[in-house]
């Protein structure tokens, strides 16, 4: 039997861990066995730059997040080595990563994730990969917002020199 202090300790854990599920739009869980410590460390840097956390979870630890977060079906993928990649800001950003570092890694394993409390499988998971990111998406509504301005801008100003060219006649 654990000593008072160990589960105080691990209600914490589980506790925040709750709290970080709850805040994240979405999460990757993948088995990280096999890589080497460079190749983790690249996978860490490369996660933290795109603003998603990554940890290596204990599996009986986020079986009680998981439940405690509501979020259901990830039980059946708690098994070995199990790591975390969540963002709180960006549904695609976790999956988007991991697909991308497992494409040059291939002892990384995805075993799935979740998007806003819900389980999403491999195939989903490298589904939302292929999606545009938000930055990509404003982009591209910012694009066609501008493209009639500058069409009625440029009418106008056609407009406008053939009026000054009539004008000077």
């Amino acid at each position: 039997m654990p000593s008072q202090k160990v589960l105080e300790q691990k209600q914490q854990v589980v506790a925040n861990l709750v709290e970080l599920l709850k805040g994240s739009q979405a999460g990757v869980l993948v088995d990280y066995r096999g890589l080497t410590v460079e190749e983790d460390t690249n996978l860490r840097n490369s996660l933290r730059s795109a603003g998603i956390k990554y940890s290596v979870i204990k599996n009986s630890l986020l079986e009680f997040a998981v439940k405690e977060a509501g979020i259901e079906g990830l039980d059946s993928i708690l098994k070995g080595p199990t790591a975390l990649a969540t963002c709180d800001s960006d549904a695609i950003a976790p999956a988007k990563a991991v697909v991308a570092f497992a494409k040059d890694n291939e002892k990384l394993e995805i075993k799935g994730g979740f998007i806003d409390g819900k389980f999403s499988s491999i195939e989903e998971v490298k589904q939302l990969a292929e999606l545009p990111s938000k930055e990509e998406i404003i982009a591209r509504i910012m694009g066609s917002l501008k493209s009639p301005a500058s069409a009625i801008a440029r009418t106008l100003k056609a407009y406008a020199d053939k009026m000054q060219e009539a004008a000077g006649e």
